[in-house]
C-alpha cells in the first residue's frame, strides 16, 4: 500500500482493517516489490503537493506501471488515481505520474473547482459507496466512465470510475473495499 505523509495519506481505517498482511512503501522514495502482491492500494491525498519527487521516482512509477500491464490488481482513489494518470499539470509544469490510465489531471490555480459530495455506484454487480473531495479535474474533458456514479440524492454525477484490466480508479474514495 502506497503510503506518505500527504502524498497518499486518506483512506479509511476500516478498509485497512480488512487485510491480514499490508506492506507500506513511499512512492516518492520506495520502489515497491509487487511480485507477489495480491492488491496494490492507491489511496487518497496530495499528490499535487509533492510532484518533484513523485515524478523524479521513476523505478517506482514503471514498477506500478508493469505491475498494472502485468494484470495486476489495483484499487486507486483520488491522488492515486491521479497517480496512476499520464501526468498532472501545475502552474508549474506538467510532471510525469505512472502512465497506466491516459489522463492529465490539471491542478493548476485556474483549474481549481472544489468537488464534494457523497457517491455510489453498482460495477460488476457490486454497489460502491463513499465520497469525493478534491480541486483538482480532468484536463481537458472529463473522459467516459465505466458505471454511472450517483450523488447521496440519487443524482447523477459526473465522476468517472475506470475499470482498466484489472484497475479499477476514480476520485471516489471508497468505504469497505
Amino acid at each position: 500500500m502506497a503510503k506518505n505523509a500527504e502524498s497518499f495519506s486518506f483512506f479509511y481505517q476500516e478498509n485497512i482493517d480488512q487485510w491480514e498482511h499490508i506492506t507500506f512503501f513511499d512512492p516518492e522514495k520506495d520502489v515497491p516489490h509487487l511480485s507477489d502482491c495480491e492488491l496494490l492500494y492507491l489511496p487518497g491525498g496530495y499528490p499535487e503537493k509533492h510532484l518533484d519527487a513523485l515524478a523524479a521516482n521513476e523505478s517506482c512509477r514503471k514498477a506500478i506501471r508493469d505491475y498494472a500491464e502485468g494484470g495486476g490488481r489495483i484499487i486507486a482513489e483520488c491522488g492515486g488515481m491521479m497517480y496512476l494518470c499520464q501526468s498532472i499539470l501545475t502552474d508549474a509544469g506538467d510532471y510525469p505520474m505512472c502512465g497506466v490510465l491516459p489522463y492529465r489531471i490539471t491542478a493548476r490555480k485556474a483549474d481549481r473547482k472544489l468537488s464534494l459530495g457523497y457517491r455510489y455506484f453498482v460495477l460488476d454487480g457490486k454497489e460502491f459507496r463513499g465520497h469525493e473531495f478534491h480541486y483538482t479535474q480532468f484536463f481537458g474533458e472529463v473522459p467516459p466512465s465505466a458505471v454511472q456514479v450517483y450523488n447521496a440524492k440519487g443524482e447523477p454525477v459526473s465522476t468517472p470510475v475506470f475499470k482498466y484490466k484489472h484497475v479499477l480508479a476514480s476520485y471516489t474514495h471508497i468505504y469497505i473495499i
